[in-house]
C-alpha cells in the first residue's frame, strides 16, 4: 500500500558538480526536495520506488547504477540499496539516487523506468501494481512540467504553457489523482511536459489510499516548470 509519495524535478542541474558555477541559484528548489523527501521518510515506508522517465518501461529491484557523465562529471550514484550494480539509471533516476543518497536513507529501494509515451491507462496500473509491492510503499516521483514557459525555454513559449502548469501544481499540491490520472499524452507531448507518465504512475499507486497532499515548491527558473510536492 502507498503511505507517502515525494514529488520532485529531475533537470541535471539539481546535482552541484553538474551546476558549476550556477550551482547557488537551485539552492531553494534543493532544499524544497530535501524537505519533501523528509515528509516521504517521516511516514515510515519499507520499501521507496523510484519513479522516472526511461527508454522503456521496465522495474528492477536488484541495484542500479547511474551518474552524470555524459554532462562532463565524473560523479557516479546508486540506489541506497543497491549490492550489486544491476541496469544503467536513466538521467531522471539518476538525479532521484543523488536525492536519495542526499538523505542518508539505506532503505530497500527498488526503481522504475517510463517511457515519455507511455499510455496512460498502462501507467495507472503499473502505478497499482507497485503499491501492491510491499505493506508500506513510498514512491519518489521524478518529472518536470512544461519546457514551454518563456521565449527562452528548451521549447520556445507556448502561451498554453504557464496556465496548464498552474493547473498540474494544483493537482500536485492537492493529491488529486483523478486530475493525474486525466493528463492528456498528445496536449503533454505539445507542451514538453516530461512528468506525465510518471505523475500517471502516482495517480495510479494513490488511488484510495487517502493520502492529502502539499505544494513545496512552483517555479521556472529556466522556462522549465518545476514542481516540489510530498503526499502522505
Amino acid at each position: 500500500m502507498l503511505v507517502a509519495a515525494a514529488v520532485c524535478p529531475c533537470p541535471p542541474l539539481l546535482v552541484p558538480e553538474v551546476a558549476a558555477g550556477a550551482a547557488a541559484e537551485l539552492d531553494a528548489l534543493r532544499a524544497s526536495c530535501a524537505e519533501a523527501i523528509g515528509v516521504l521518510l517521516a511516514a515510515g515506508p519499507e520499501l521507496l520506488v523510484l519513479v522516472g522517465d526511461g527508454p522503456q518501461a521496465e522495474v528492477w529491484t536488484e541495484g542500479g547504477l547511474g551518474g552524470f557523465h555524459r554532462f562532463g562529471v565524473p560523479r557516479a550514484v546508486r540506489l541506497p540499496s543497491g549490492g550489486v550494480e544491476g541496469p544503467e539509471l536513466s538521467p531522471a533516476l539518476s538525479v532521484g539516487a543523488w536525492l536519495l543518497e542526499r538523505s542518508g536513507t539505506t532503505l530497500p529501494t527498488h526503481a522504475c523506468a517510463v517511457p515519455a509515451d507511455a499510455p496512460a491507462d498502462r501507467m495507472l496500473g503499473l502505478g497499482a501494481g507497485l503499491a501492491g509491492l510491499a505493506d508500506r510503499v513510498g514512491l519518489l516521483v521524478l518529472g518536470d512540467g512544461s519546457a514551454r514557459r518563456t521565449v527562452k525555454a528548451p521549447g520556445y513559449l507556448d502561451e498554453r504553457a504557464e496556465p496548464f502548469d498552474a493547473e498540474l501544481a494544483r493537482a500536485l499540491g492537492a493529491a488529486d489523482t483523478e486530475a493525474l490520472a486525466g493528463l492528456d499524452p498528445a496536449h503533454c507531448a505539445e507542451l514538453m511536459v516530461g512528468g506525465r507518465a510518471s505523475w500517471q504512475v502516482l495517480a495510479g499507486a494513490a488511488r484510495g489510499a487517502g493520502l492529502t497532499g502539499a505544494l513545496h515548491h512552483d517555479e521556472a527558473p529556466y522556462g522549465v516548470g518545476y514542481f516540489v510536492a510530498s503526499w502522505s
